[in-house]
């Protein structure tokens, strides 16, 4: 049989998952900086405001209300574990911002955290069709641990780039640093090209 049909003999089933310097996680780790906040569904809320014609607030009951998506995905930490074909729901980034009118003068978004963390994205990075709210992962609704009530999934990107306990975008007329950016983590972060640290 050719290729696309059987697996060669010494072929690596991960050839071409794992990006440069990852390894395949066991379970799901949790990473977190500083104390993790506790928000009731009921009681979330993401606002949206910046460089926007008007700023927007959602809710819980707004989220559930926009075109929801089941998907898989993998995600890649910069501290060098890799989870392959994750299962989330969520709603697309762009359907989300389908309430807002961006202004001209938009470049980036700050993601803004319950809990004060912070993270950069260019709206060119942040608009793509792949990115995501997600509420649930692998068929329950998504534990506080990793970001629930909802967090961004920003599958292209190292996952400090998908903030948890997602709270507020402030659209940019430039970008600029959140949290790990000023700390010295690269202000893309991706995978591919090994974007961890500033230096690379």
């Amino acid at each position: 049989m050719g290729k696309s049909f059987q697996k060669l003999a010494g072929e690596d089933p991960l050839s071409g998952r794992l990006p440069p310097g990852q390894h395949l996680a066991r379970g799901f780790p949790v990473l977190t900086y500083g104390d993790t906040p506790v928000i009731r569904p009921e009681e979330w809320r993401l606002r949206i405001w910046g460089s926007v014609e008007k700023e927007v607030v959602l809710t819980w009951e707004d989220l559930l209300a926009l075109p929801q998506h089941t998907f898989t995905a993998d995600f890649h930490c910069v501290t060098r574990w890799s989870k392959l074909d994750v299962t989330w729901t969520g709603v697309r980034i762009p359907d989300v911002l389908q309430a807002v009118s961006i202004a001209p003068e938009a470049k980036a978004v700050m993601q803004r955290c319950y809990g004060g963390y912070t993270t950069n994205l260019t709206l060119e990075e942040f608009i793509r069709p792949e990115n995501y709210l997600v509420h649930t992962l692998e068929g329950q609704p998504l534990p506080v641990d990793h970001g629930g009530p909802v967090r961004t999934l920003i599958p292209h990107l190292y996952a400090w780039k998908s903030a948890k306990w997602i709270g507020g975008l402030e659209f940019l007329p430039q970008d600029q640093p959140g949290f790990w950016e000023r700390n010295g983590y690269h202000m893309r972060g991706e995978p591919w090209a090994e974007e961890r640290y500033s230096d690379s």
